[in-house]
């Protein structure tokens, strides 16, 4: 499956975009739309980058999401929640998503219980743009 275009605008929106380095949250070196800055990166994007260099990246950093919601998940999704899932995956990791309880649950076919995982990657200590965002991840996935 593909992203839609009304999940990648929900990203770019939660992510806010940013044409210089910055720390997110967590410490990691960001630009655009969320882009996790790699080792040999920094160089490249010292003087900042454009909103349209920022939805490249988004896009090719969606692409690895897909790829790991494609790769992990064993049960059939329908588009939406397809997309809350690379949504949560761009924004946590492909390494958390397989190591998550939402996963697990997922894949034996308990979607409810998937659905209410979305709630508890709110950060420690609880975040509001995240608490704000997997509420509606949630409500994207079970709509």
């Amino acid at each position: 499956m593909k992203a839609s275009e009304k999940i990648l605008k929900f990203i770019a929106l939660h992510e806010g975009f940013r044409d210089k380095i910055y720390k997110d949250p967590y410490g990691y070196k960001t630009i655009g739309y969320g882009h996790l800055i790699r080792e040999n990166e920094e160089e490249l994007f010292k003087k900042g980058i454009t909103r349209d260099q920022a939805l490249e990246l988004l896009k090719n950093d969606i692409y690895e999401a897909e790829k790991a919601v494609n790769l992990l998940v064993k049960v059939p999704l329908t588009q939406n929640q397809f997309d809350a899932l690379v949504s949560f995956t761009f924004n946590v990791g492909s390494g958390n998503l397989k190591k998550s309880t939402l996963l697990k649950k997922l894949n034996e076919g308990d979607y409810k219980g998937a659905a209410d995982q979305f709630l508890r990657w709110i950060g420690s200590p609880p975040l509001p743009g995240l608490q704000r965002r997997r509420s509606e991840e949630r409500k994207i996935f079970v709509s």
